[in-house]
């Protein structure tokens, strides 16, 4: 099988701003092997998000995901290692039923000010399946190696 020989998941996509369809990329794969689709700030101007402050950061653009996928919003690795730069609900969710504006949740984990510019690259899309449960309610459930342990229980 070679790098490229899968099927899309085709996505709908519509510029809500329409300086952005001139000015702005649409999310897109920088390298052949990349999961997520970098995605773009539309903010008028810039917004500067201080030391441990959050900001919501506008992209211009809905979409329409076919149902039994959501689009998963991400940090970007470099933001995050160089400036603290992420997510306060990473990974966010966009849900197959959502047609408002994509926006980008960010959070300043830094010790400096961070300015985001328009067309700056703020986060990275990546498409995945969704599998819903069914809850089975029991009065008993199985036993395990673990049991309850809590968290960190299993290792140092």
């Amino acid at each position: 099988m070679t790098e490229n020989s899968f099927s899309p998941i085709l996505i709908q996509f519509k510029w809500l701003d329409p300086a952005a369809a001139v000015d702005l990329r649409t999310p897109s794969y920088e390298t052949a092997g990349s999961s997520g689709m970098d995605v773009c700030a539309a903010v008028a101007d810039q917004v500067t998000i201080g030391p441990g402050a959050r900001a919501l950061i506008p992209t211009g653009f809905a979409v329409a995901i076919p149902t039994g996928y959501e689009i998963q919003v991400r940090p970007r690795s470099g933001l995050a290692v160089k400036h603290g730069l992420s997510l306060p609900n990473s990974p966010g969710t966009i849900d197959a039923d959502y047609r408002g504006e994509v926006k980008i949740a960010m959070i300043n984990l830094g010790q400096e000010p961070i300015t985001i510019k328009r067309g700056d690259r703020v986060a990275q899309l990546v498409v995945a399946p969704v599998v819903r449960a069914a809850i089975d309610v029991v009065s008993e459930l199985d036993d395990t190696a673990r049991g309850s342990g809590g968290f960190g229980h299993t290792g140092v």
